[in-house]
């Protein structure tokens, strides 16, 4: 297995992603805190670590984080919006501390589009200025885009754009619009049907697939990736048996996660990729099951393709036993249950500036502003910015 841990070093952002799933909270991890959780990460043999938020770079002990993780022979990966790192000062710093992997976020290569999406004026161009800095860097690079409805229709032209102008990046990742929490529950209008975001995610797989490029695509159920299926986040995590523990800033707090499949249509039933498919993510009743279809392909050489795929992946090695059961067709497979919530590791640090001032933006906890590391849960939820 290679399981990969997930740390929201802060909830808050600089940018305001309509669609956002982590709405701000005052919470944070201090250096301290930061450590014990990569210590856990390392005794359990995780692969990585993948430090997220918010936004990750507006912690202030980032690239002491970074260093500490590499210093426990963790790989340290980044999902962050770009905007700080079109300094190439501060990308130098995290550089230097180690990081390995960027996940950049980006939705669509149209700046007004992106503008509207981020909620933030010149996103595109910072996005554009991160990238040029790790272009030139030895820094392994790839981008994330949530699928909506606003982009769902040119996934493949922003494909075309970034093998165009950012051609050393090698793999892309769509997520799937997630309906069930944060900004998106009251911004319904953001989410796609799976109809609509079809075709042109058929195109943009191809595109990069024929360019020698790879990808993954989560909340998509199978039926409408079939040619990639191996593709799949969901499948790959279920023919591994991987799991996932993500430390939360809120009231969900460490969750472990060794369940990948969400809802299943009574089709589904007859579906020959039943036991390898993750089905419809039905968090928020924003999906329709009666999108979904049945298919009958040979379920075995997607099994084998990701068995195979072990260059992007070296630290996994399968277990023969367990695939065998994945191979046949036979009965469905129970209804995951949901991931449970664990026990925190530690308390977060919280600032009561979140508390009143929702709108600061770059703002970072110091020393001084830190003192209150009580827990109020009547803040869990933390302050929102309206819409």
């Amino acid at each position: 297995m290679a399981n990969l841990g997930y740390i929201q070093m802060v909830r808050h952002c600089n940018q305001n992603c309509g669609f956002c799933s982590n709405p701000e909270t005052p919470f944070f991890y201090d250096l301290e805190q930061y450590r014990t959780i990569i210590d856990d990460f390392a005794a359990r043999g995780y692969f990585g670590v993948i430090l997220t938020g918010g936004e990750p770079t507006l912690s202030p002990v980032l690239p002491e984080a970074i260093a500490y993780a590499r210093s426990r022979d963790l790989h340290v990966r980044l999902i962050t919006n770009g905007q700080k790192m079109a300094d190439a000062v501060y990308t130098k710093t995290l550089m230097d501390a180690g990081l390995q992997h960027v996940h950049l976020s980006l939705h669509t290569h149209r700046a007004k589009v992106e503008d509207f999406l981020t909620g933030t004026p010149g996103s595109l161009r910072w996005a554009e200025q991160a990238l040029d800095h790790l272009g030139a860097s030895p820094v392994v690079v790839n981008l994330n885009t949530v699928i909506n409805r606003y982009n769902c229709d040119h996934l493949h032209e922003t494909v075309d754009w970034m093998i165009d102008r950012f051609p050393f990046i090698r793999h892309v990742v769509w997520n799937n619009l997630d309906p069930s929490i944060g900004r998106a529950t009251a911004n319904t209008f953001f989410t796609a049907r799976l109809g609509d975001l079809e075709y042109s995610l058929a195109l943009a797989m191809r595109r990069l697939h024929d360019s020698g490029r790879t990808f993954r695509v989560e909340r998509v159920p199978l039926c409408y990736m079939t040619d990639f299926a191996h593709c799949s986040t969901e499948t790959r995590k279920i023919v591994k048996g991987e799991e996932r523990i993500v430390h939360f800033l809120d009231d969900k707090g460490t969750v472990r996660q060794t369940a990948w499949g969400h809802l299943y249509a009574d089709v589904c039933t007859t579906c020959s990729l039943r036991l390898i498919c993750g089905g419809l993510f039905d968090r928020g009743d924003a999906y329709d099951p009666a999108e979904l279809s049945p298919v009958y392909l040979d379920p075995r050489p997607i099994v084998q393709r990701i068995v195979q795929d072990e260059a992007s992946d070296p630290s996994w090695r399968p277990d023969p036993a367990r695939l065998a059961q994945l191979v046949p067709a036979a009965a469905p497979r129970p209804a995951h249950p949901s991931a449970p919530n664990g026990s925190r590791l530690v308390q977060p640090s919280t600032d009561p500036r979140r508390r009143h001032d929702p709108e600061a933006r770059d703002w970072q906890p110091t020393a001084e502003t830190a003192k209150d590391t009580s827990v109020d849960e009547g803040a869990l939820a933390g302050p929102r910015r309206p819409g």
